[in-house]
């Protein structure tokens, strides 16, 4: 995923928007001013494409999600440091048109996150009666009891992750 594709891509018919990628708070980056996504970097970066979807890039994107997934690192982060949760990225989806995100409070394990995140979308095709917050609980619950992982089990793995938003029925 480039940040050209992303920006090209026409989002506004799909329900659900995932991010599996990298996430970068402000300042983490030299000259980084802002929370960004890291995509696929260009060969060569302009002043469209250096290879970061920044906040400010996001809330200009045409949305009209009821879900955007975040499985990245500290998604749920302020816009700059010591600034409120939520503020950074997340604002930027939710002006961008989304409903309710998944976002990490905290840097996040890979293979658990894969783990928990498909194991929430499975909740969710197995009973798409239940909320988003609830399959993500389901799926929390399953990361926790996971007898070939025994250290999911501890929060770090399974905790940074809320949703915000619409956490009621799909």
């Amino acid at each position: 995923a480039s940040e050209t594709k992303v920006k090209e891509t026409r989002l506004d018919d799909s329900k659900v928007v995932a991010f599996s990628t990298h996430g970068l708070i402000s300042g983490e980056l030299k000259g980084l001013t802002e929370p960004a996504l890291v995509l696929t970097p260009p060969d060569v970066g302009t002043e469209t494409d250096d290879g970061l979807l920044t906040a400010s890039e996001i809330a200009q994107l045409k949305l009209n999600a009821d879900w955007v997934i975040l499985s990245a690192c500290n998604t749920a982060s302020g816009d700059s440091p010591g600034a409120p949760g939520l503020s950074g990225l997340a604002r930027a989806f939710f002006y961008a048109g989304t409903r309710s995100l998944l976002v990490s409070h905290w840097k996040v394990e890979s293979e658990a996150t894969v783990k928990l995140i498909t194991g929430m979308f499975r909740n969710i095709a197995n009973d798409n009666s239940i909320g988003k917050s609830e399959a993500l609980r389901r799926s929390m619950i399953s990361l926790m009891n996971d007898p070939d992982e025994p250290e999911y089990a501890h929060p770090a793995y399974w905790a940074p992750f809320i949703v915000v938003g619409e956490g009621g029925r799909r």
